[in-house]
């Protein structure tokens, strides 16, 4: 069993960390805020740090999944973060859904002293977490993907390594371009449905059979038809994603004009107070304007 580090408690790493633990690694915790570590050692069998550099005291792997990438920074080359205390031969992993160009950084600063590094940035929820169905996008080199792969099972139901470092982050990118699209979709479905007098929930028992599923179409269509939005990945998160998406495509020239508009219909959200909302809410901006 692996001693392990791991940095960040929130709707995502909390049960992550508790996999790692429960799966019989020794976890040592560190959240901002100390009352989720408290909460977090009496849930699961583990111990908490003051520090993040405390927490990787002695950890052959050191796991981070915080906001972005200031966070980060501040978590592993911070004052007291993580590399300050991470001894050669270990592995940092970081889940946050972050930039490339932080993930590269990271990279070069572990190396450095010696440590690998992977951004493995993840999809699948706060359910996915919970369940560990999760799925992890990596990048970084084939020798620590090896090693991290047996603790990744914990919590993942698919990993792959899919280039150097940043290419975890790059293919995080891409999966919130495609939901983009697909929830702003699926608002328009759901609309449409309650403006014909069709039997929603009939209609998307028979529809998500077909070539028009997905996992959006899945597990959202019944909340949306309840106007239910309180839960889930919130709104907020979902455009830092998508700016990050965004600025990449800038510097590398990719053109993302739906992308670009769902960003615009979030931002009209938060303007509205309802940035903590889950993302299907793009629905009560089409209901707003009915």
């Amino acid at each position: 069993m692996a001693k392990i580090a791991f940095i960040g408690l929130g709707v995502m790493g909390f049960p992550m960390a508790g996999h790692l633990a429960r799966a019989g690694h020794d976890v040592c915790v560190y959240n901002r805020t100390r009352s989720k570590a408290e909460h977090w050692c009496a849930t699961y069998p583990g111990r908490s740090a003051a520090t993040p550099a405390d927490a990787a005291i002695g950890a052959e792997f050191a796991f981070t999944c915080v906001g972005n990438d200031d966070d980060l920074r501040e978590v592993t080359i911070g004052s007291e973060g993580v590399l300050e205390t991470l001894s050669p031969g270990s592995v940092l992993v970081d889940h946050t859904t972050a930039s490339a160009e932080v993930a590269r950084e990271l990279d070069r600063q572990a190396r450095g002293q010696g440590c690998g590094f992977l951004d493995a940035p993840v999809s699948g929820g706060q359910a996915g977490a919970e369940n560990g169905a999760l799925s992890v996008m990596i990048g970084g080199t084939e020798g620590d993907y090896t090693r991290v792969s047996p603790l990744l099972e914990a919590y993942a139901k698919s990993h792959r390594l899919l280039g150097e470092a940043g290419s975890g982050q790059l293919a995080k990118m891409v999966n919130q371009i495609c939901i983009a699209g697909l929830v702003q979709g699926l608002a328009e479905a759901v609309h449409f449905v309650k403006r014909s007098g069709l039997e929603g929930e009939a209609v998307f028992d028979v529809i998500q059979h077909g070539a028009a599923g997905s996992w959006q179409m899945v597990n959202r269509h019944q909340s949306m038809l309840d106007n239910r939005y309180d839960f889930g990945f919130a709104v907020d998160w979902m455009r830092k994603d998508l700016r990050i998406a965004l600025e990449e495509a800038r510097r590398n020239g990719a053109r993302l004009p739906v992308t670009a508009l769902v960003d615009q219909f979030y931002a009209d959200l938060q303007a509205e107070g309802d940035g903590r909302l889950d993302t299907s809410s793009l629905l009560k901006r089409l209901e707003k304007g009915s």
